[in-house]
């Protein structure tokens, strides 16, 4: 039997001075002895450099480097903190398992390989490469046929797989959880990933799921039981970082890294689980005093990021969570402004205060635009801001991908209005004639000189009605690609309609139509993005024509959005960004916009308290992004495409904390009456 010797004495000395260094809080934590540990870390309390330290007084204590696992999210914050420890003890951390849990798979895969059926020198795919052997081997089934109904392409059933991997959940029943729609198609979505599996073992190949997957398989799976065995007895600790994020498989791994040793550290913030939709696990951190009865539960409150007032906000709202393990955030920092709710008249006037708020900040204030923030809850409820912000030549990032406009699937539809508005933009009509199942590249090249008049095979004179040239076309395709001609000739006969002039109609009659599906087989976020699509429309819809709409689209995209900008700092960009990929940052002043029941929380998620839950730990994130001023706006007036407008409800995250004594200011904007002349 293998015995386990823990390096659990003190040094004698430190090489730093813990009681200068750290709060009395962090040093709990830091000098805790090994044990299971569940360290709950609220937002801005320094739990990067209180994990740091644990490790330097692991090593100090005299554990071997190479006897410390450390996980994290990602490669350069293991790097920054075993940088750190080298500094504090003047040793090479190099040796250590230190980094993402997929860069510790893939270590501990290479030296393992044979057992998992691999040899060490097997390759990795990206994941461009993994959608392409999925596609292979889908064609190798003759299952390809099936994309022009409801089978997935390769994309989509890539994240199905990595889904049913992380959750260790089996693929079928991710599938009734995820794409319902798609439950008939359920079989041959199994066949294609057992034969996917096959052929990178044939290959000698792992994509980056295999990476974990086999790793657990090493330790669970009883063929595996002495390299299982060899692997546990490598380390003496295992610290995990950012605890609330990970998924029931690399929980799993957590636990069976430290089966026997039980020095397990777990670093996270239940309060900020806010990444369900991609599989992160909740359980893993409300439940590990289940998992782990003997844990110990250390908390770090002191908030050295915010204001008093911001952080009375946010300990009041996610008080109202019930699942989650009670703690208040309390400030360092000295006491500033009460944070702002603004019910705004509509999505406009909520654009024109930021974009002007925003410019008395810098010019006022002399505050970078760099150090402000625009958080949202859906990309799609920054679009009017981005116009209104390209409008006024305000220099602004993304932060959470492309300007709202750049986007494929934006682009995708807007090439119908394009097209229909201007039968000669060839490369409109190549564009969507590419979005049907069975049309490719030649065949879209074809038909498009033909819609657009160009070269080749001309149109008859006088020219017919797109429609009808369509159907002409049709008959000259074959299989798939000519049920898809004629079924887009369908739908242009409703778009080409003299009654049809509104382009938010137009939009909703693609999506409902043609683009709907079509996101649903092409994109593992088609919910997300045909919200965008329903935003566009309501967008769409306030122009009198498409002519109009395309040339808006047109003019702001022509915008550079520079003059703001001082010329010392190019650079200097107010950022946009959603709430989720803001988490883990902060900046002086935050703009939360659409705060209005229905938008944020969403609607979908008031069907389960748990949904609500994850919607308020995201409400707690977005407040706590501020260091000194945080504004809430909400928008009092939707407009509809039918009939009267209607109002909007604020948020019942801010309705929630409306109690004495007050934790925010309402401001009210004038209306400013138009001069005559």
């Amino acid at each position: 039997m293998v015995k386990y010797v823990l390096k659990t004495s003190a040094p004698k000395r430190l090489p730093f001075d813990l009681t200068k260094d750290l709060n009395p809080e962090q040093r709990a934590v830091v000098e805790a002895p090994p044990g299971k540990i569940l360290v709950l870390a609220g937002a801005g309390t320094g739990k990067t450099r209180t994990l740091t330290y644990r490790v330097a007084r692991l090593v100090a204590g005299g554990c071997p480097p190479e006897r410390i696992l450390l996980c994290t999210f990602t490669n350069r914050a293991a790097r920054e903190m075993t940088s750190r420890v080298e500094e504090l003890l003047g040793i090479d951390m190099r040796r250590s398992s230190s980094g993402t849990f997929h860069h510790i798979g893939n270590q501990i895969l290479r030296r393992h390989a044979e057992a998992i059926g691999r040899s060490p020198d097997f390759g990795i795919l990206d994941p461009e490469d993994a959608r392409t052997l999925l596609g292979s081997v889908t064609a190798e089934l003759g299952l390809a046929v099936l994309s022009a109904k409801r089978f997935p392409n390769p994309k989509v059933l890539s994240n199905l797989i990595s889904l049913s991997r992380g959750t260790r959940t089996p693929l079928r029943k991710v599938v009734e959880t995820h794409r319902l729609q798609m439950l008939d198609q359920v079989a041959s979505m199994v066949a294609v990933a057992d034969r996917y599996a096959e052929r990178k073992r044939q290959m000698n190949l792992c994509d980056f799921d295999d990476l974990l997957w086999e790793w657990y398989q090493l330790l669970h799976n009883p063929r595996h039981k002495a390299v299982g065995d060899h692997l546990r007895t490598q380390y003496d600790h295992v610290l995990v970082d950012e605890y609330q994020d990970i998924n029931a498989l690399q929980g799993s791994l957590c636990d069976a890294m430290a089966r026997d040793h039980k020095s397990l550290t777990c670093v996270g913030d239940d309060a900020q689980s806010i990444y369900s939709f991609r599989g992160a696990d909740f359980a893993q951190i409300i439940a590990f005093r289940t998992r782990h009865p003997d844990a110990q539960v250390l908390q770090l409150t002191t908030n050295y990021r915010s204001t008093p007032q911001i952080l009375e906000l946010a300990n009041r709202s996610i008080a109202l969570n019930k699942k989650q393990y009670r703690k208040t955030l309390r400030a360092h920092k000295r006491p500033g402004e009460l944070p702002v709710v603004l019910p705004l008249r509509d999505v406009f006037q909520q654009a024109e205060f930021v974009a002007q708020r925003v410019l008395e900040l810098h010019y006022e204030q002399n505050l970078p635009l760099r150090r402000i923030a625009v958080l949202y809850r859906n990309h799609a409820h920054s679009l009017e801001l981005q116009v209104e912000l390209t409008r006024r030549q305000i220099p602004f990032s993304v932060r959470s991908g492309m300007r709202f406009f750049e986007q494929a699937h934006i682009k995708d539809v807007v090439s119908y209005l394009r097209a229909r508005h201007n039968h000669q933009d060839a490369l409109a009509w190549v564009r969507l004639l590419r979005l049907w199942p069975g049309v490719g590249a030649q065949t879209a090249e074809r038909v498009a000189d033909v819609m657009a008049g160009l070269g080749g095979q001309p149109a008859p004179i006088p020219r017919p009605s797109s429609a009808e040239l369509l159907r002409m076309q049709a008959k000259l395709a074959r299989g798939r690609g000519k049920q898809a001609i004629e079924r887009l000739a369908t739908l242009w006969e409703v778009l080409e309609d003299p009654a049809q002039t509104n382009p938010g109609d137009m939009i909703r009659k693609v999506v409902s139509e043609h683009y709907g599906a079509y996101a649903e087989r092409n994109f593992p976020n088609a919910t997300t993005r045909k919200d965008d699509l329903t935003h566009l429309a309501g967008f769409a819809e306030r122009f009198p024509d498409a002519c109009a709409f395309l040339s808006e689209l047109s003019l702001l995209q022509g915008l550079t959005a520079e003059s703001v900008s001082a010329a010392e700092q190019p650079d200097d960009k107010l950022v946009l960004s959603t709430i989720h990929q803001a988490k883990g940052l902060e900046w002086p002043v935050a703009f939360v916009l659409w705060l209005a029941d229905g938008r944020f929380p969403m609607r979908q998620s008031l069907k389960k308290p748990e949904d609500i839950e994850e919607e308020r730990r995201l409400f707690y994130v977005a407040c706590t992004r501020a260091a000194d001023e945080l504004y809430m706006c909400y928008p009092v007036i939707e407009e509809t495409r039918d009939g009267p407008s209607h109002l909007l409800r604020p948020s019942r995250f801010l309705k929630e904390i409306d109690v004495a004594p007050a934790v925010f200011e309402r401001w009210e904007i004038e209306e400013q009456p138009e001069q005559a002349g």
